[in-house]
C-alpha cells in the first residue's frame, strides 16, 4: 500500500509540473488567435493563460505543494538512500528533462479540461497578485535580455524559425527579412555589374532603329556613355527615351549628362540611402584610382534584399554576371593558347 501511494504521489508531482509546461508553450497572443479560428482547446486554454503572473503564482503553488507531499511521504515511508535515489530521479525528470522537451499533446488536453477551474482560481487572486507583482517591480524592475545582441544573432534566430515544426511565417517571407538584414554590409564590388558585361554606347553614335534592337538585345534598359575614352563617362542613355523619340539623332543628344559615381569599397546601406536621396537607379562604380570598374543599379540592391534575382522579361541572360565570368574565361584561354 505505502508502494502504491508513493506511485500516486510521485505521478502527481510530475503532472503538476507537465501541466505548467502545457500552460507555458503557447504565447497569449498566439492562443486568442487559435481561439478566434475557432480552436476550442486554445479558446480554453487561453481562459487561463491570459491571467499571466496570477496563472504562474497557481501553477508554481500546485508544483511546489505536490512535490513536497510526495518528498516528505517518501522520505518518512522508505530507507533514505531509497529516498534520494527517488527524489533525485522526480528532480531530474520534472525539472530538468520535461522543461526541455514540447509540451505533450497529453499535457495540453489535460491543462485545456482543468482550465475552467483554474482561471475561476486566477480571477478570485488575480487583484492581490496584480497589486503584489506591481508593487514588487517598482523595486526590482524587470530586466529580461532577449539574447540577441547583433545582426547575426537575429539570422540565426530567423533560419531557426524556419526549422519551426510550428512555423507560422511563410519560408519566403523568412528569407526577405534574412537578406534584408544582411544585405547592408555586403560591398558594392561584390554585387556590380562587370565592366566587360555592360553594353556601353559612344556619344557620337547614331539613335535609330539599328542602335535600338542592339540594345535591345543586350538586356539592359541604361547604358553608360563615353567620349574619346571609354574610362570617361560623359553621360547615361535609356532605352525608353530611344524607343519614344522619333527623331534620328546623336546619343549626346538623347542621353542625360547627369552621372553618379559611387566607390566599389563603399557599402549596399550606403548605395540604397544614394539611389533614395537622389532618384537614380544607376551608378557608375570606380576604384581607388578612380578608374570605372562597373555599373550598380537600384534592381542590384532589391536583389540582394529580397534574396532572388529580379528577371526582366526582356532579360537576354538569367546572371550577367556569370556571362561576363564565362567570357574573361574565354579570353584567358585564348591569350594562354592563341593557336588553337
Amino acid at each position: 500500500m505505502t508502494f502504491i501511494v508513493g506511485i500516486f504521489l510521485g505521478v502527481l508531482a510530475l503532472v503538476s509540473i507537465v501541466i505548467k509546461r502545457a500552460y507555458e508553450s503557447t504565447s497569449v497572443k498566439e492562443l486568442k488567435k487559435r481561439a478566434r479560428a475557432g480552436d476550442t482547446t486554445a479558446e480554453l486554454l487561453h481562459r487561463s493563460v491570459s491571467y499571466g503572473v496570477s496563472l504562474n503564482f497557481i501553477l508554481w503553488v500546485l508544483v511546489c505543494l505536490l512535490n513536497a507531499i510526495f518528498f516528505v511521504y517518501v522520505a518518512r515511508s522508505t530507507e533514505p538512500w531509497f529516498a534520494t535515489i527517488i527524489a533525485a530521479l522526480i528532480i531530474w525528470l520534472g525539472f530538468i528533462w520535461l522543461p526541455k522537451r514540447r509540451a505533450s499533446s497529453l499535457g495540453i488536453w489535460v491543462a485545456a479540461k482543468i482550465s475552467p477551474v483554474v482561471s475561476r482560481v486566477a480571477s478570485f487572486i488575480h487583484p492581490v497578485i496584480s497589486k503584489l507583482n506591481a508593487i514588487v517591480r517598482s523595486y526590482i524592475p524587470l530586466h529580461v535580455h532577449t539574447g540577441l545582441y547583433d545582426e547575426d544573432d537575429l539570422i540565426k534566430l530567423l533560419n531557426k524559425q524556419k526549422q519551426q515544426v510550428d512555423n507560422q511565417i511563410s519560408h519566403s517571407a523568412l528569407e526577405i527579412a534574412i537578406h534584408a538584414l544582411g544585405y547592408a554590409d555586403v560591398l558594392v564590388r561584390d554585387v556590380l555589374i562587370p565592366r566587360r558585361a555592360v553594353k556601353m554606347v559612344h556619344e557620337e553614335d547614331t539613335t535609330g532603329p539599328v542602335l535600338l534592337d542592339e540594345l535591345h538585345a543586350s538586356g539592359f534598359s541604361r547604358f553608360p556613355v563615353y567620349g574619346e575614352e571609354k574610362d570617361k563617362i560623359t553621360g547615361i542613355l535609356y532605352l525608353r527615351d530611344l524607343v519614344n523619340s522619333k527623331a534620328t539623332t546623336k546619343v549626346k543628344v538623347q542621353m542625360k549628362k547627369e552621372v553618379l559615381y559611387i566607390h566599389e569599397e563603399q557599402t549596399l546601406r550606403e548605395a540604397l540611402s544614394a539611389v533614395m536621396s537622389t532618384h537614380q537607379h544607376l551608378f557608375v562604380v570606380v576604384n581607388s584610382f578612380e578608374e570605372y570598374v562597373g555599373i550598380i543599379t537600384s534592381e542590384d540592391i532589391l536583389e540582394q534584399i529580397l534574396g532572388e534575382q529580379l528577371i526582366d522579361e526582356s532579360d537576354k541572360y538569367e546572371d550577367i554576371r556569370a556571362v561576363a565570368a564565362r567570357e574573361a574565361a574565354i579570353d584567358h584561354q585564348n591569350l594562354e593558347h592563341p593557336l588553337e
